[in-house]
């Protein structure tokens, strides 16, 4: 390929990045303005198979999110220098390509319920024109060979063409973050978070009861603090709460359909408990998985109030930008916690959990019930409506499977130091964990692990074992017994369409003493 195309291919990439950039800019200047990137980054997840979301997932975890901006980024430049490539002469064929880009990505972001086609449009043609305004005056700068205007000339247009183009690349940097950091910023300040001052509940639990924690390093603590908790949604970026505006709608198969107001949530009955959630996409001994102290309104007395129908079946849960969940309803009155909840870890929910509300329920997988920035619980028959993962190929009915995790030891390879500790956690949301044992190398006995105290049935427990470990190369295997009776059983299983099986295991080499 002549380096003269090579040289357009960046030409259209620049442009392309500034004609992403600037759109992400004017949508953070302007607060009803879409992001074309987050636009496409949630159609993409939308039409994406499991298969795909698995992969994602076991290889990026929590950070599928920045994966995939970083994926949209970089097929765009691509497709911009391939355009780029090609419009030197026909730059009627640019004008296509950018325009084109400009109305699906206008029209990615359109599906968004909070935002209409004539607002996301706007964007898609501020992209489009910077984009191609910046290619025909790149294309200007750059040398033509076809004229050999001589070598000074021709220097003085590479120098041009480079100088040009880190100004092009540069600003279209600056654009998209500045245009990021202010649609952040927006949504947080719109909604309010910052003022919100939590009742105090009408039930509490222990912040920390003696020995429910075991004080081993390495190994997860008890309460998994909001930071380090995991987050796996279909939401790309943050959905945009107007924390005034804000109502939760209990609808559908009711006597007495009500709509209430945060202040009005509020006011209800407040509980805390411990609840321990799980993701459907958590392989064996997989982080994601954590347990947090929840503050919420028994959902419950939510759908008491309403009065449900003999004939509702199903508990549908809306959030603000579309997601749906569904369950039984029955799994609210078997006894299981279950919250409209609306704090975690004694704070308002954090703006990546799903304030101002969202749903809490014990022993379901979260793509099943834990509907974030909550707007609305719908009450139906059960054949009559699928939740947004349903139609993708995942069980309609999720509970969560008994499990147990090696925290400590980790490493591959350990000096001989006589004595270890093995230690890890095991959970069984609404059963709770009766047992944990440890296979300490192969073909070894069972031993039975110490437990730490047990906050609820609805948490996790801390498990360890001493070890007196020789040299050698040695298989660890966890498994757990809930307190049903049930133990784990050892038979591997992927995590589609209904939670992964399996005995987490661990193997290490201990150095000759």
């Amino acid at each position: 390929m002549k380096r003269t195309n090579w040289r357009d291919g960046l030409i259209g990439a620049a442009a392309a990045a500034l004609g992403l950039g600037v759109s992400e800019l004017a949508a953070g200047l302007f607060g009803g303005w879409p992001s074309l990137i987050a636009g496409l980054g949630n159609w993409v997840i939308d039409v994406v198979p499991k298969t795909i979301k698995e992969l994602a997932i076991s290889v990026f975890g929590t950070n599928d999110k920045l994966a995939l901006l970083i994926g949209i980024a970089s097929v765009t430049l691509l497709i911009g220098a391939a355009v780029g490539m090609v419009s030197r002469e026909r730059f009627g064929f640019a004008i296509t390509a950018f325009v084109g880009f400009g109305v699906i990505a206008a029209l990615a972001s359109a599906r968004d319920p909070q935002v209409g086609l004539g607002l996301a449009i706007i964007p898609g043609g501020l992209s489009a024109l910077s984009g191609l305004g910046s290619l025909q005056w790149l294309y200007g700068l750059a040398p033509k060979p076809a004229l050999d205007p001589g070598e000074g000339v021709a220097d003085r247009s590479r120098r041009a063409l480079l100088v040009g183009l880190t100004a092009v690349f540069g600003l279209a940097a600056i654009s998209a973050g500045v245009g990021r950091s202010l649609l952040e910023k927006g949504k947080r300040s719109l909604a309010g978070r910052a003022d919100v001052a939590l009742p105090s509940p009408a039930q509490t639990v222990p912040s920390s009861p003696p020995g429910a924690e075991l004080g081993i390093d390495g190994l997860s603590t008890v309460v998994t603090s909001n930071a380090d908790f995991y987050r796996i949604d279909t939401a790309f970026t943050l959905p945009r709460v107007n924390l005034p505006d804000w109502r939760l709608t209990i609808a559908g198969r009711v006597d007495q359909p009500y709509s209430i107001s945060y202040a009005d949530l509020l006011d209800m009955r407040l509980v805390e408990r411990y609840v321990t959630l799980s993701c459907v996409s958590n392989e064996v001994g997989g982080d994601l998985v954590g347990n947090a102290k929840w503050l919420g309104v028994p959902l419950k007395e939510i759908l008491d109030r309403a009065g449900i129908r003999s004939d509702a079946e199903q508990l549908v849960g809306r959030s603000v930008d579309g997601f749906t969940v569904g369950f039984p309803v029955e799994a609210v009155y078997d006894g299981r916690e279950s919250l409209v909840a609306v704090g975690m870890n004694g704070e308002p929910l954090p703006f990546e959990h799903g304030f101002p509300a969202r749903l809490v329920v014990a022993g379901l997988y979260g793509y099943v019930s834990a509907t974030k920035w909550l707007s609305e619980i719908e009450l139906t028959g059960w054949n009559d409506f699928d939740a947004y993962w349903v139609p993708r190929g995942w069980a309609k009915e999720a509970p969560i499977k008994t499990q147990s995790r090696i925290d400590t030891p980790r490493e591959a390879r350990l000096p001989y130091e006589g004595e270890r500790i093995v230690a890890g956690v095991a959970w069984a949301p609404n059963r709770g964990i009766s047992k944990v044992e440890v296979q300490l190398g192969e073909g070894a006995q069972w031993v039975e692990a110490e437990l730490s105290e047990s906050l609820s049935n609805d948490s996790w427990r801390q498990w360890k074992i001493r070890w007196e470990a020789p040299p050698g190369l040695h298989v660890l295997r966890v498994r757990a017994t809930d307190g049903e009776g049930n133990t784990q059983t050892e038979q591997n299983t992927r995590p589609a369409p209904s939670g992964a099986t399996g005995w987490d295991r661990h193997t290490v080499l201990i150095d000759e003493a």
